[in-house]
């Protein structure tokens, strides 16, 4: 047999909270688009330089790094546009 339609007793879904990640943010705002670009070179010269058994770890921790690379790169770029969009926008009015 179904189950009735009566209205469960159960809460309703409270909305999650907005992730906020103000290291990031404050990074980004405050730093140089070429220096954040920068950010992960000393420490891909350290992976590249590891020997023995801790080279598959590198190996793991440079792909992460190219992933966080990318992520961080994307976020740059838009920064950038919207601040060439922001001051392309002045004039229209």
């Amino acid at each position: 047999m179904p189950p009735s339609a009566k209205p469960s007793s159960a809460p309703p879904p409270q909305e999650l909270p907005a992730p906020s990640y103000p290291a990031i943010e404050s990074l980004l705002e405050a730093t140089p688009a070429e220096d954040v670009r920068a950010l992960f070179a000393p420490v891909k010269e350290g992976l590249a330089g590891l020997k023995g058994p801790k080279v598959e770890v590198g190996k793991k921790a440079q792909t992460a790094l190219a992933h966080a690379e990318q992520l961080l790169e994307l976020l740059v770029d838009t920064r950038e546009r919207l601040i060439a969009e922001a001051k392309g926008s002045k004039g229209r009015k």
